[in-house]
């Protein structure tokens, strides 16, 4: 189980690698007037989304799911589990928003501004603190 553990902490890292860098890189792609720039901007988004973020987000939540099969007895009646599951489900669907953006800028159909995802660039970090305080603390 302590396999599974290291290796769901070491995909959580990468995803949110990427969960931090992803939201930055729109604020640069905002503010990006020339063309080449643009174009540069929506193949780095693309290959970090799927090459990076995706997969790892997938690895987590099986590898995840897998620990909780594992422990089900006891997790099953864990408070403090079933709010870090609706955090992670927040950070999906965090992750599902960032790929439709990456779609928008791929369209040149970009609605926000850059402040808008300076912004945006802060919800994955408030979700990882209630997301780490609730596995390592255990309040509820």
């Amino acid at each position: 189980m302590l396999w599974i553990k290291a290796f769901h902490i070491v995909f959580v890292v990468c995803w949110f690698a990427g969960i931090f860098y992803l939201p930055r890189l729109f604020v640069y792609h905002a503010m990006t007037a020339d063309e080449a720039g643009k174009e540069r901007f929506k193949v780095m988004e693309r290959k970090l989304y799927r090459g990076i973020m995706t997969p790892c987000a997938i690895i987590t939540v099986l590898l995840g799911g897998w620990l909780w099969m594992i422990s089900w007895d006891v997790l099953a009646r864990a408070g403090w589990l079933h709010a870090k599951l609706l955090l992670v489900a927040l950070l999906v669907g965090f992750h599902l928003y960032c790929g439709r953006m990456i779609k928008a800028f791929a369209r040149d159909e970009n609605p926000h501004s850059h402040r808008f995802y300076r912004i945006f660039n802060e919800v994955p970090l408030v979700v990882l603190i209630g997301i780490v305080v609730l596995a390592v603390v255990r309040p509820i």
